[in-house]
């Protein structure tokens, strides 16, 4: 913590006061437990900005974000985030491994929304092998209803954190006991609750278990209940409301001239959303709302992003219909150049490889073990060329963009990631406000800094 003083002659508080090499300006140093001496000094001197360090810390910010503030008693003169205290390097990482094997890096971004990574990534790479067209329609519908079932667990975390932040522990354990209902789903299907890697180029890696149908619906009778739980404990909150109401505000004009997306785009009353503006996987045969409102602070995003849990509910009910009334199909493309690994069952190999595929490429054909060895270790080609695709994330719009020069590996891959973007409004959001509320703004934006330091 330190403080910036105007007073231009030779330092007089030992031990607290160093010179500014840029400005020559004297600031006050504090290691702790001697705030009152600088307070005293700084009293002294006629000062009374302060600059304060919030973070970087994970519990309140949802990853390692740093927040520089200059504050004059309690309110925020300014505000600056600093990022990159996570960085991961994932997105250069990538171009070192196979396309297959890309989607175990992009999973891990922001691994509160994963699904969408692999789902958006997946669709880029599909869409340079031009094989967009070839993808079982099973493998898509089980996507969206992944997708959407990530939605909510992620929404789950924004306002269980949020209200944690708050003080309010009991939307934290309402909301995380709604998304642990999501994740057991996620088990029951991939085989991990997080960091799944379960969409692949021109698929998925497995069908759904039997059952998994039935856990869906169960799952959502559970979602319910703890959102009603969620919506009891905020929406009548009387303290909530005077937290968030009214804070955080960002109009129409300054969501369009930083980029903004997602449910804070749209608490401007702008009913952008990339599944209706821009549908993929199918989108645009499925029933849903995309929910708005006019008045663009913090409240409004909650209950916009409530909102959008139910819609949510309601695109995996159709798909759990769809996925019934269609029964046991493929879910990889056919082209087995492509088909990484073979089809997948649990075998008594310990690694998932089906028995017939076992018995075919060890006891019949060479060619195939070959074939599938070659696939595993070096990958499938892709044409040369360049593209982009965007998917709905939780935060906003995802958009991926890939280069290939014909290898088995990406040239280049590059993710605009909504939290990075979204960013861009603490200083707007927060200054002039109180410092109580710049942790209300910052959850109301909901980053997620995995997605940002990638």
């Amino acid at each position: 913590m330190s403080t910036h003083s105007t007073h231009q002659g030779p330092p007089t508080a030992t031990g607290h006061i160093v010179d500014d090499e840029t400005t020559g300006i004297p600031s006050f140093e504090s290691s702790g437990g001697d705030w009152s001496d600088i307070a005293e000094e700084a009293a002294r001197l006629g000062e009374e900005r302060i600059v304060v360090n919030m973070g970087p810390q994970h519990p309140s910010t949802h990853g390692v974000l740093r927040l520089m503030l200059e504050i004059d008693g309690e309110t925020v003169t300014e505000a600056r985030a600093g990022i990159g205290y996570l960085h991961t390097g994932i997105e250069k990482n990538m171009e070192y491994r196979s396309w297959t094997q890309g989607v175990t890096f992009c999973t891990r971004m922001d691994y509160v929304a994963n699904i969408f990574q692999e789902a958006a990534y997946c669709l880029a790479v599909e869409k340079l092998l031009g094989i967009t067209d070839d993808v079982p329609e099973r493998a898509t519908v089980i996507r969206v209803m992944m997708m959407e079932l990530n939605r909510i667990a992620s929404h789950f975390v924004c306002l269980a954190s949020g209200g944690n932040e708050l003080g309010a522990t009991t939307i934290m354990t309402a909301g995380f006991t709604g998304r642990e209902q999501v994740l057991k789903v996620f088990e029951l299907i991939t085989g991990l609750r997080m960091n799944n890697a379960y969409i692949r180029p021109g698929g998925v890696v497995q069908d759904i278990p039997p059952g998994a149908l039935d856990a869906v619906r169960d799952a959502l009778t559970e979602i319910r209940h703890y959102l009603r739980q969620l919506e009891d404990l905020m929406l009548a909150n009387p303290i909530l409301q005077g937290r968030l109401k009214g804070i955080g505000y960002l109009g129409l004009p300054a969501c369009m001239a930083l980029g903004m997306t997602g449910p804070v785009l749209r608490s401007t009353g702008l009913p952008y959303d990339v599944r209706k503006a821009e549908p993929y996987c199918g989108y645009e045969t499925y029933d849903f709302d995309v929910p708005t409102s006019t008045e663009a602070d913090a409240w409004s995003r909650a209950r916009l992003r409530i909102e959008e849990m139910y819609q949510s509910m309601r695109i995996v009910e159709q798909t759990v219909e769809r996925l019934q009334a269609m029964g046991p199909g493929p879910v990889m493309v056919a082209d087995k150049k492509i088909a990484w690994p073979a089809q997948l069952a649990i075998g008594s190999d310990g690694m998932g490889n089906s028995l017939d595929h076992i018995r075919e490429i060890m006891g019949t054909s060479m060619e195939a073990l070959i074939h599938h060895f070659k696939l595993v270790t070096e990958g499938f080609r892709v044409p040369a060329g360049q593209v982009f695709v965007s998917v709905e994330h939780p935060r906003g719009e995802l958009g991926v963009h890939l280069v290939s020069d014909g290898g088995t590996k990406p040239y280049r891959a590059h993710f605009r990631d909504p939290s990075f973007n979204n960013l861009q409004a603490v200083s707007m959001m927060c200054e002039g406000g109180q410092l109580a509320d710049v942790v209300v703004a910052v959850a109301s934006l909901d980053p997620v800094l995995g997605g940002v330091d990638r």
